[in-house]
């Protein structure tokens, strides 16, 4: 079988289409569709169906991925040279939801690239789950563990949610110091119908009215926050990002969730994506503790002043 083909087919089952397929390939997107049409005369299979959203595998190409990621690890391996350490190499693709996109994995990844320069990641940062079995990704983070399918979990980090709003929002409202005060104020949240997963949906267990403001992304919650928009649920892992911030009712109200490590169980045996996995949930750990620690510190001053007045 030649590798080459073997490398277009690899390179359109990540992209899902045949322009972005040909920039990383550079070639024509009408080569690479010959090139895939070619193989599959040669195989005797439809590897990919075709659609106005693009290329996506069918359960032959499904079969054959593995087989061929495994194929490019082992020659990536023979071409390492043995005094080039541990260093990882090529392209992985990190699915992840956006909150943790935006305000966690930017530093991680980016501390992981400086130690491993020959390695390209890719962070498609969107609120739902991905698809491991149709490749979406090389692994994703999760909020919760999946139940069902081929996939091999493994949690990360646990971390925590106050509510906060706008410290010019609550300099204008009366101090709030109990749960049931928050039914007096406006509410920014995530869209009911679009709450991709169960953990996500954090007013439903308290008796306050509908969000006002609601988005399916933690960054525009925030910035509506941030504008001074009311009060919502907020990563405490997010607050150094949005000084303007300020948590309340932290004893009354807290939430703790994690994240899960989400990866296809035919890559359990992929050295390439074990390393990069446990650089990951190092990083993702050390990352939430100093985050939630600087939340914790900035506090200290204001606590004193209200228990010392």
């Amino acid at each position: 079988m030649d590798w080459d083909d073997m490398r277009v087919f690899l390179t359109l089952a990540r992209a899902a289409s045949l322009g972005r397929a040909g920039q990383v390939l550079k070639m024509d997107p009408a080569t690479v569709g010959r090139r895939i049409a070619r193989l599959e005369a040669r195989l005797g299979q439809r590897l990919f169906q075709r659609s106005h959203q693009g290329y996506a595998l069918t359960e032959d190409g499904l079969r054959l991925l593995p087989h061929v990621e495994a194929a490019q690890a082992h020659l990536r391996a023979a071409e390492t040279p043995s005094d080039s350490g541990s260093g990882l190499s090529g392209q992985i693709r990190l699915g992840a939801p956006d909150g943790c996109a935006n305000y966690l994995l930017p530093q991680v990844i980016a501390n992981i690239c400086a130690e491993h320069p020959a390695l390209e990641v890719q962070i498609v940062a969107l609120p739902r789950v991905f698809n491991l079995s149709r490749r979406e990704a090389d692994m994703a983070i999760g909020v919760s563990a999946p139940q069902a399918g081929r996939l091999s979990v493994q949690k990360i980090t646990e971390y925590h949610l106050h509510f906060a709003a706008a410290r010019d929002y609550l300099d204008r409202h009366d101090p709030i110091t109990r749960v049931a005060d928050l039914r007096g104020h406006q509410l920014v949240g995530y869209i009911p119908d679009m709450i991709f997963d169960s953990e996500l949906d954090y007013l439903a267990r308290l008796d306050l009215p509908a969000a006002q403001m609601t988005s399916n992304s933690v960054p525009v919650q925030l910035n509506l926050l941030r504008q001074g928009g009311g009060l919502g649920v907020v990563h405490d892992f997010a607050l150094p990002h949005a000084p303007e911030l300020q948590r309340v009712l932290v004893k009354a109200f807290s939430l703790t969730r994690a994240f899960y490590l989400i990866r296809h169980a035919d890559d359990r045996r992929n050295t390439r994506l074990g390393q990069f996995a446990d650089a990951l949930r190092r990083g993702m750990c050390a990352q939430v503790r100093q985050l939630e620690g600087a939340v914790l510190q900035a506090e200290l001053p204001a606590q004193a002043i209200s228990e010392n007045p």
